[in-house]
């Protein structure tokens, strides 16, 4: 039988890489190395997952350098040499080995607006948005955003600047700008037009490259570019209320 030769994260951000030697599989995924790890080698490696089918995002880790969903990504097509590099996600606290903290991440969504803010209260009749309306469409075209996480491990601007919102936020503000139900748009705008909102976007891409939704955030983010613009030219920005 053949061996993988896989390195992998252990301790917090000032640990360090351990070797391990695993079977090589057929079909074997990223995962499925480093349960066997967990399982046979050292019962203290730290790895979070849950669903194993690519429908919960909670696998998420930096394979060879770059972040991926690991029960979907299959050892044949990263381990050239037969050497697998596993570490946690980037620009996220490392609880240990491969875990992180997700909180920084999902409190970028709660600065973003990122909750639906409805005007309907359960005495009210169900709001009916027809499918082909263009807001529809536009959210449509967002909206399975799973906050995996991967888009912001990516992403270069939050590397740079650790109070950018992040593709994944932005994203959500889109899918939400675009839903007609919804009533906090204006105090949304304000939210992401700051200096660390949709603006300090460069517009390279990794957020759309790596996204394993096929989403594209950068579009969700040049559409908040323009939205916030006009409603600056508007004069909606300046005294709006953020929370």
């Amino acid at each position: 039988m053949s061996t993988l030769a896989v390195r992998v994260w252990r301790g917090t951000e000032n640990g360090r890489f351990q070797e391990f030697e695993v079977p090589r599989l057929a079909s074997q995924t990223v995962l499925d190395v480093v349960t066997h790890i967990q399982r046979h080698l050292d019962p203290t490696l730290a790895y979070r997952y849950a669903c194993r089918v690519g429908m919960c995002g909670s696998c998420a880790m930096t394979v060879n350098g770059r972040a991926r969903w690991t029960c979907r990504t299959h050892v044949d097509k990263v381990a050239g040499g037969g050497r697998v590099e596993i570490a946690p996600l980037n620009h996220l606290p490392v609880v240990r080995d491969l875990v992180t903290d997700m909180s920084p991440f999902f409190d970028k969504w709660a600065r973003a607006h990122g909750r639906f803010r409805g005007g309907r209260t359960r005495r009210d009749d169900f709001a009916r948005v027809p499918p082909a309306s263009p807001g529809r469409r536009l959210a449509d075209a967002a909206i399975e955003c799973i906050g995996c996480g991967v888009c912001y491990s990516a992403c270069d601007v939050v590397a740079w600047n650790p109070d950018y919102l992040g593709p994944a936020a932005l994203n959500r503000a889109w899918t939400l700008l675009n839903d007609a139900r919804d009533t906090g748009n204006r105090a949304r705008l304000a939210a992401v037009a700051g200096d660390a909102g949709c603006h300090a976007c460069h517009t390279h891409m990794s957020c759309t490259e790596r996204c394993p939704k096929q989403l594209a955030p950068t579009a969700s983010i040049a559409g908040l570019k323009r939205a916030a613009m006009a409603a600056m030219l508007r004069g909606e920005l300046s005294d709006a209320v953020t929370e």
